[in-house]
């Protein structure tokens, strides 16, 4: 499977996302209307304890969180990966999954970004996207939000996680993103607060993915940490680039799938700059 996206001027991203029928910034139009929606069975979540914020189409198609358009070319491959990963999930259980990569800049945080706006327009799921990339966070950059808390508010500071929520304005999609960073993320990730709030993310709504958007394999230790408190781990490989050396011989990768660990599930995607 590839994924391709092509980086375009500011201008162009705004005459693609109108020509794309999109609405204003602030507002993500949905797959359907609501009437058309609720009648084929679709039932809206209610955010009463998420903070809401608008992200901002034209920062998030600078981007390439391509999934946010509600004719986006690119979709349909999204929906395929989509397919792939509810039917593993359906046949070996778990509903969380964590986003890496063997090295850094190969596309895994907006892999994570548009598959998390993709299992979002599904009818029998919401999403939870959660940023782990507690050194340098970029999710709520990528989609010119603002926020001033994030994962490590709970694990530092144990701020409720209800708290660390918010709601961008499309439905049945939440995140965690922002606040403040930290070097010693690891150590963070692997701890008893950590696995607590995986259990208590994974416990609350059974309806619910919950994907973490984790650092390289061979940028740090985080994604071994968080490997075991996850059920699903989806790799990004950029094609044509990644070396296969790095790609099968990434720290972790030939002992992820041993016990209870989950085995990595690779999905190449080329980004051109």
């Amino acid at each position: 499977m590839r994924i391709f996206s092509k980086k375009s001027s500011k201008l162009a991203n705004r005459r693609v996302w109108q020509d794309q029928g999109a609405v204003q910034p602030g507002t993500i139009e949905q797959p359907w209307d609501t009437a058309g929606r609720e009648k084929a069975g679709w039932v809206s979540p209610s955010y009463t304890q998420s903070r809401t914020v608008r992200l901002d189409p034209f920062v998030a198609a600078a981007n390439r969180c391509m999934a946010a358009l509600p004719n986006s070319p690119y979709l349909d491959t999204y929906k395929s990966i989509r397919t792939q990963i509810i039917q593993k999930a359906e046949r070996t259980g778990g509903k969380t999954i964590m986003v890496t990569s063997a090295v850094a800049g190969e596309g895994k945080t907006t892999c994570a970004v548009n598959l998390a706006f993709t299992f979002a327009r599904e009818f029998s799921q919401t999403v939870l996207l959660v940023d782990c990339d507690l050194r340098r966070q970029r999710i709520h950059e990528f989609l010119g939000i603002r926020s001033d808390k994030g994962l490590a508010n709970h694990l530092l500071n144990d701020e409720p996680i209800s708290d660390l929520i918010v709601w961008p304005g499309f439905e049945k999609l939440t995140l965690i993103s922002g606040g403040r960073t930290i070097h010693e993320s690891a150590e963070a990730l692997g701890s008893p607060r950590m696995k607590a709030a995986v259990q208590d993310m994974k416990a609350r709504y059974p309806d619910r993915y919950v994907f973490f958007d984790a650092p390289a394999m061979l940028a740090s230790a985080d994604a071994l940490a968080l490997a075991p408190q996850v059920d699903h781990i989806l790799m990004v490989v950029a094609a044509g680039c990644t070396p296969y050396f790095r790609r099968e011989k990434s720290p972790g990768t030939d002992t992820l799938g041993e016990g209870n660990r989950p085995c990595p599930q690779q999905v190449r995607g080329q980004i051109e700059h």
